[in-house]
């Protein structure tokens, strides 16, 4: 089945996904080869183990991410991490390097971590931040009113979900902008337009991270930072190393994908115009299901195999790569009723953008429902008639659908 796709033909090149997410070729693997090995080139899969092969399974109907994603018996992130994708040049120690990290690992040292990590993510905490969120998404978009034009993406969809993080870790507001940067800059490596140095932003997040660790050790407070960091009933707490490097998932999961949604969630709005007037008189609360749906800002997670696995008809060996395509997935016409129309009252709505059921839902899935919701509730409230100046401009990226800039009207 390899003449399914062009010769050389990959889902994570970074010249492709800044195009466009390759819908017409996760169609036609979706209908004809839904278990799919794709041959990556010399240097798109260093740091990944031996065994893997020098390619990955394209996993692109639903029905076969949600699967996977369910099945930690036979499926980790461990192995080889969650990203499929890194620059050339990768080490395998670096790889290993990065199983400190929530999403790159498994049972049962992820289920002890995660159940640290899911008390600032509890339906009480993100209640808690309702009442302020909702006052801070108003400000942001009163204060882009009164600018007249600007940048989306800088102005409002960046600007809740840093405010949100850093509402419920204790940053000090004034200093969220040293987290959107960094969190830009850990990004950059495939995209010329952005300039920074994916590790020492890293370095920078994690010595920042450090500090704000040391301060609720040496004088705790009635904060989230303070329940991480100490330990509870069970006597855990986040270590300093686990603290930093969530702090580093929060940037890039917490505020880079929520802001893709929001800035792609926009875009959509505009292109659908009929939409944009349902939402303003009406507020279905399936909007934000639709949003995330049609963004899927994470395109791509892989598993690797712990035992000879057969899935969709395919037996996956041992050691090799999965590629779970939620941008595929959350496009699958089994699944999706016209699944290339935007509907904010679609229902049901099983998107996967936060990843599948399983293990590694998303633990913060309700926080960014949240922001969604807010700042688009914001929108229509104060800013009904905002109108699109030009077309966004796509990040160059393997694995994230990021929009870098979308130019708007406010009104």
């Amino acid at each position: 089945m390899n003449d399914v796709l062009p010769e050389g033909f990959d889902f994570t090149d970074p010249d492709t996904n800044q195009a466009a997410i390759p819908h017409e070729e996760f169609a036609r693997l979706r209908t004809t080869s839904p278990i799919h090995w794709v041959p990556q080139a010399a240097g798109t899969h260093d740091g990944m183990a031996e065994e893997s092969g020098h390619g990955y399974w394209a996993v692109t109907r639903h029905a076969d991410v949600m699967a996977i994603s369910k099945n930690s018996k036979d499926w980790s992130t461990e192995e080889n991490g969650a990203i499929i994708r890194f620059s050339e040049g990768m080490t395998r120690e670096q790889v290993e390097m990065q199983r400190v990290i929530l999403i790159n690992q498994d049972p049962p040292h992820h289920t002890s971590h995660r159940a640290i990590i899911s008390r600032g993510f509890t339906p009480r905490s993100i209640n808690a931040l309702e009442e302020v969120m909702t006052l801070r998404a108003e400000q942001i978009v009163k204060a882009a009113l009164a600018k007249g034009e600007g940048d989306f993406v800088e102005d409002i969809a960046a600007e809740l979900p840093l405010q949100a993080i850093a509402e419920l870790i204790g940053v000090p507001q004034e200093d969220r902008s040293k987290i959107f940067d960094w969190s830009n800059q850990m990004l950059a490596s495939d995209d010329p337009d952005i300039v920074g140095e994916p590790d020492i932003a890293a370095a920078e997040i994690l010595g920042y991270a450090m500090m704000m660790a040391a301060d609720r050790k040496a004088t705790p407070r009635d904060d989230i930072l303070t329940k991480l960091i100490n330990a509870d009933k069970d006597g855990r707490g986040l270590t300093d190393d686990e603290f930093g490097f969530f702090v580093i998932l929060l940037a890039v999961a917490g505020n880079e994908t929520t802001r893709n949604a929001i800035t792609h969630g926009m875009n959509a709005f505009f292109e659908n115009p009929d939409q944009w007037d349902l939402w303003v008189k009406e507020r279905p609360a399936e909007m934000v299901d639709e949003v995330v749906r049609w963004a899927t800002p994470v395109t791509v997670f892989q598993r690797t195999a712990l035992n000879d696995v057969e899935i969709g008809g395919v037996t996956i060996k041992k050691g090799e790569r999965a590629a779970l395509f939620y941008a595929s997935a959350n496009n699958d016409e089994s699944v999706f009723t016209d699944p290339f129309t935007f509907d904010i009252t679609r229902s049901p709505n099983p998107q996967v953008g936060f990843g599948g059921n399983g293990a590694h839902f998303c633990v913060g899935a309700n926080l960014a429902r949240q922001e969604i919701r807010l700042i688009f509730n914001a929108l229509a409230d104060h800013c009904p008639n905002i109108t699109k100046l030009g077309e966004p401009a796509r990040l160059r990226h393997a694995w994230i659908n990021g929009l870098k800039t979308l130019p708007v009207k406010y009104a």
